[in-house]
Order: structure tokens, then sequence, then C-alpha cells
């Protein structure tokens, strides 16, 4: 369970580096790939559960950064939303 990093392009054009505690999140974004807002929202929030989920499996408690995390692209996508067809895209995931 690898933690792992990923970079976002984003509407306004900033770019950002994303944590995710686990792997998971090369399950469900691809580099290279951009998503609508809406759906882009909906990935981060699946895969920050799982990650969540798979660091509760192991440790026995669920990982509060993967929340945060999630808190933090909750908020920033909340100000693109206005836009649904605009995207999101995926740069680069590493560990």
């Amino acid at each position: 369970m690898p933690e792992t990093f990923w970079t976002v392009r984003w509407p306004d054009g900033s770019e950002e580096k994303l944590y995710s505690p686990s792997s998971v999140i090369a399950e469900v974004f691809k580099p290279g790939l951009s998503y609508p807002v809406p759906d882009f929202l909906q990935r981060a929030r699946i895969a920050m559960e799982r990650a969540s989920n798979r660091v509760e499996r192991k440790y026995g408690f669920a990982c509060s950064s993967a929340m945060d995390q999630l808190d933090r692209i909750e908020a920033k996508v909340a100000t693109f939303i206005e836009q649904p067809d605009t995207e999101i895209a995926c740069l680069k995931i590493s560990q």
C-alpha cells in the first residue's frame, strides 16, 4: 500500500500535487487523461474512500490524511462546479 502522489491541472491552469495513502489512485485515474468536473469529483471520492478503507483494514483505523485530501479536492472543485463541461487533467501518478 505505497503512498502515492498524483498531479492534476485544474481548469484555471494551475497544477497541484495531491496525496493518497494507497496506489488505488492508479485504478481510478490515468495520467494523460482529462475528466469532466463532476466525473473527476466522483472518482476522487471513490479513490480516497478506497484508500482510507485499505489503511483501515491494515492498521485498524481510517486514514485521516486521505479524508483531509478529499476535503481539499472538494473545496477546489467547488470553484469550478458551475462549469460542468470544464475538465481536470491527471498529469502524473508517482509512488
